[in-house]
């Protein structure tokens, strides 16, 4: 896949390695916070909006080197928003996924390499039928190297013309993460058989465990 190649191109030129992460720190899970939850200092996190967070927690999961992906919501003014209330598209909140990974396994670029190749980044606000603020494509990064890498990557793919449209993910700083409620949680393992499962997540499923098969857990 181009974007890969370009992406893996990009790393060699900047050398990027696993210090482009931040260590998550010990915290309650069902509460709110800027700071990922851990019980293992080796784990770090990355927190990625790409469209409904069904999807790409279904996706992101499969990688080897990922411990856990946990859906909530990032970005918006409203304290303890509800799902109901981020669907409204007035809270300023994205859906996200918030990604515990070993970086001996993955890197950060490599999570990059998933998020670009798990969604169209060129259409603003929108993941085919979802559409609104809310389904924005954008990396919330949690230091400058984040940012950088990011910016240096999504720079690369514009002018090698990976995508036929301008690239449109923001960059956006870390903030608070607020967890979506449980039935959200893992929801394409749990909810298969459901249409919006069926029609949209499996095919995107497909696509991205054929383009990144060799990361795919064993």
């Amino acid at each position: 896949m181009k974007l890969i190649a370009i992406i893996q191109c990009v790393l060699l030129l900047s050398q990027c390695n696993t210090s482009n992460s931040t260590p998550m720190n010990s915290t309650n899970e069902t509460q709110p916070s800027t700071t990922p939850p851990s019980t293992n200092d080796t784990l770090q996190v990355a927190t990625f909006a790409a469209g409904c967070f069904w999807c790409v927690e279904a996706q992101i999961e499969q990688l080897q080197g990922v411990s856990k992906v946990e859906s909530g919501y990032m970005g918006g003014t409203v304290k303890n928003p509800s799902y109901k209330d981020v669907c409204t598209g007035l809270t300023g909140h994205a859906e996200v996924v918030r990604v515990s990974y070993n970086p001996q396994l993955i890197s950060y670029t490599g999570l990059l390499q998933a998020f670009f190749g798990s969604h169209d980044p060129t259409t603003l606000n929108r993941q085919g039928g979802d559409v609104g603020t809310q389904y924005r494509s954008s990396i919330f990064y949690s230091n400058a190297e984040q940012k950088e890498t990011a910016q240096k990557i999504i720079t690369a793919l514009n002018n090698e013309h990976a995508y036929e449209k301008p690239i449109v993910t923001l960059l956006e700083p870390l903030a608070t993460f607020y967890p979506a409620e449980d039935y959200h949680q893992n929801y394409f393992s749990l909810n298969g058989e459901q249409p919006y499962c069926q029609f949209v997540i499996a095919p995107k499923m497909e696509k991205f465990k054929k383009v990144f098969k060799e990361q795919l857990k064993k």
